[in-house]
């Protein structure tokens, strides 16, 4: 999708009410629905992050910025993820923590970005994380300078393969909830995202699908 069309669209999204579980509940593997069940998340005083959601023009285009994760001893090595990070007590509020973290991870300025909506929280078990998820629209076509300590490489996904259909796959991974289980995914340049970016993803999906549907 071109990029002055996709900017037409964007007052439109921030009235759309957020589906939430109804769609993160697609991405989801069976096995972590059964955990998340009756599960008091507030008990278990979770960490807070924030991560940024970050659309631009690429040549007239509009894509969606994902990064990989580093490999090392954690939940998450090499993980596809949004650029994002842990809230500190310096930080403003969450949006301001996904502006900073995006900032430290992939050089994109806080200035550069007009965050347009806060999407559902989500929770991550393995980590104890509660995640803010925030929609944020750069106008100007960007360049990317990832953290080598984080950042394993940037993956610049075009709208139109996002909206299509047939990057919606299953396949077979071992998880913090079962072993050789079939997962919902999203394949995405030869990389497979599943797990709370895909179902934080899914949310965005649909919401993008909602309010393009409701343009036209």
């Amino acid at each position: 999708m071109d990029f002055q069309d996709f900017l037409q669209y964007v007052p439109n999204l921030i009235p759309v009410e957020l589906p939430a579980e109804l769609s993160h509940i697609k991405m989801a593997p069976k096995e972590r629905i059964q955990a998340l069940k009756n599960l008091d998340v507030e008990a278990r005083n979770p960490r807070i992050a924030a991560v940024m959601m970050l659309f631009y023009p690429k040549n007239g285009k509009t894509h969606l910025v994902l990064i990989v994760r580093n490999a090392y001893n954690g939940v998450h090595s090499s993980q596809i993820a949004f650029p994002g990070g842990k809230y500190e007590i310096s930080d403003f509020d969450f949006k301001d923590t996904a502006l900073r973290e995006t900032n430290e991870e992939i050089g994109v300025l806080p200035e550069k970005i007009e965050v347009i909506k806060h999407f559902s929280p989500m929770y991550i078990p393995p980590s104890n994380f509660l995640v803010h998820p925030f929609l944020g629209i750069a106008k100007e076509e960007l360049s990317f300078y990832p953290d080598v300590r984080e950042v394993a490489g940037i993956i610049e996904l075009p709208l139109s393969d996002f909206l299509n259909d047939d990057i919606i796959i299953e396949t077979t991974l071992s998880t913090s909830y079962a072993i050789d289980a079939v997962v919902p995914a999203f394949g995405i340049q030869n990389h497979i995202v599943w797990g709370a970016t895909a179902m934080i993803l899914s949310e965005l999906r649909d919401v993008l699908k909602l309010t393009f549907e409701q343009k036209i």
